[in-house]
């Protein structure tokens, strides 16, 4: 016969949380008596104060000290739209500011957040969980995994920390409690499971930790811990279509964390290694052409030559199933697991070719800038004058969020003073082809410009999202 669990005031018995008189699966609480067949020890009850009050009060007096609230400002300036209007605007600055929490990961005094959270900030506040105040510098961020590494000066004190646990250890069920200061109204505690791992859909690049832990704005940045007062992720995003919490969460994983931290301290700047492959997850019409069992693993569809991949043997065609045990189900579960990896540390990756699992050792490495991005601005008498431009590398596309692939010169910016003004250029654009030569570096764009100045008529080819696009500029 199955033992029955009865919470008395809302005690954690056999795992799991219940508040009420009691449960019976397919009965009533009050129903509980000898009478109906069920014996005094198949009746579990509290048999002490202690046991009703068992709580996740040790883990919150653990674990809180270690979040912070994380204010950000910056100085904006914008023009009456009235007044804009009667030809009379006058610029006025006024102040934003934003609210987000962090976590102490190292006792002197280096916080992660999220990158969101201190987006644009002309000025970092942290206030810790006993109300002391510190100004906050920016030691790096990375939008794309929405983390961003601070650090105050703590003058030699050593600050309460969170050890950063791999979330590869939890499990869905697993009880949760997150951390953080939601609407601004102070330090909060909610408590929850972890209902999903592995969720790529929301980003790219991170496998998302799912919690129906109730998470709100303000809770950005903030703490997800386990019962081992470990943190497993950072609270990033909600799910919800009022704003408010719907129950579903998401916390980016404590290894990407772990790495992130590890990178902003010891480069600078969060750098995420890559493979130099352009993948595609595998569905379930690609798997039946590809003989696989069922739709899995990333299937490499582009490589970089010279890059990690190539120099391991990768093919075009090969599908990535695991990477150093860790099974990977599309692109950007792929993307997650290659960023939890230090530069230069050698992966044990099993691809699927020709009907056959293969194994290959790819030491991963960041994106490198080659060619040189020699920015420059272009000038003449030309309708490219006032347009800054750049040799595209694999290092440059990921620092300004482009397409790692893209190869050649591409606009970084415009001038409103130069004659490009005049024309629809747009920021990203590549420039394949000027007056019926091929554009191959800013230094052979330059000279290309010198050599046909002052030309009326300019046939030209470039590439904006994708698409070629060829047109002839009247200058």
């Amino acid at each position: 016969m199955k033992k029955l669990f009865v919470v008395l005031g809302g005690a954690l018995f056999g795992g799991a949380l219940v508040f009420g008189l009691g449960y019976i699966p397919g009965g009533r609480a009050d129903a509980v008596t000898p009478k109906q067949g069920i014996s005094e020890q198949d009746v579990m009850v509290p048999r002490s104060s202690v046991q009703v009050k068992m709580s996740f009060a040790p883990v919150v007096k653990e674990t809180a000290p270690a979040v912070v609230n994380v204010y950000s400002e910056r100085k904006v300036r914008q023009v009456d739209p009235f007044f804009s209007f009667c030809g009379r605007g006058v610029p006025r600055e006024r102040t934003e500011r934003s609210l987000g929490s962090g976590v102490i990961v190292r006792s002197n005094g280096v916080i992660v957040t999220n990158a969101h959270v201190v987006k644009g900030a002309q000025e970092l506040r942290i206030v810790l969980a006993d109300r002391r105040e510190f100004k906050a510098t920016l030691i790096a961020e990375d939008t794309q995994i929405d983390l961003a590494v601070l650090q105050i000066d703590t003058k030699g004190e050593r600050l309460p920390v969170l050890p950063i646990e791999e979330a590869a250890t939890l499990e869905v069920g697993d009880l949760v409690l997150a951390i953080g200061n939601p609407f601004g109204v102070g330090q909060t505690v909610t408590s929850g499971i972890v209902s999903a791992l592995g969720r790529t859909q929301v980003s790219n690049v991170a496998n998302f930790i799912q919690t129906d832990a109730a998470v709100n704005p303000g809770n950005s940045g903030g703490a997800l811990v386990d019962m081992d007062g470990h943190l497993v992720g950072v609270n990033t995003a909600i799910f919800s279509r009022s704003g408010g919490s719907n129950g579903i969460g998401f916390a980016i994983p404590g290894e990407l964390v772990k790495r992130a931290v590890d990178s902003a301290l010891s480069d600078g700047k969060i750098t995420r290694p890559w493979l130099d492959a352009r993948t595609e997850g595998v569905n379930a019409v690609m798997a039946e052409a590809l003989d696989l069992d069922r739709p899995r693993g990333a299937i490499v569809e582009e490589i970089y030559d010279g890059g990690p991949a190539d120099k391991a043997g990768m093919q075009r065609r090969d599908v990535v199933l695991s990477v150093d045990g860790t099974d990977i189900f599309d692109d950007s579960g792929l993307r997650f697991k290659l960023a939890t990896l230090s530069p230069g540390y050698k992966a044990n990756v099993k691809v699927w070719r020709d009907g056959k699992i293969r194994t290959l050792f790819v030491r991963v490495d960041t994106p490198k800038e080659i060619p040189k991005r020699d920015l420059r601005r272009l000038e003449g008498t030309n309708p490219f004058d006032g347009l800054s431009v750049v040799n595209m590398s694999p290092a440059l596309a990921e620092e300004m969020d482009f397409d790692p692939y893209i190869r050649g010169v591409v606009i970084a910016g415009r001038s409103r003073s130069g004659y490009s003004s005049r024309y629809r250029f747009r920021t990203g654009d590549i420039l394949v082809q000027i007056m019926g030569e091929e554009v191959t570096s800013t230094t052979q764009l330059q000279d290309i410009l010198d050599d046909f100045e002052g030309e009326r008529n300019w046939p030209i080819k470039l590439e904006r999202n994708g698409r070629i696009l060829n047109s002839r500029i009247r200058f």
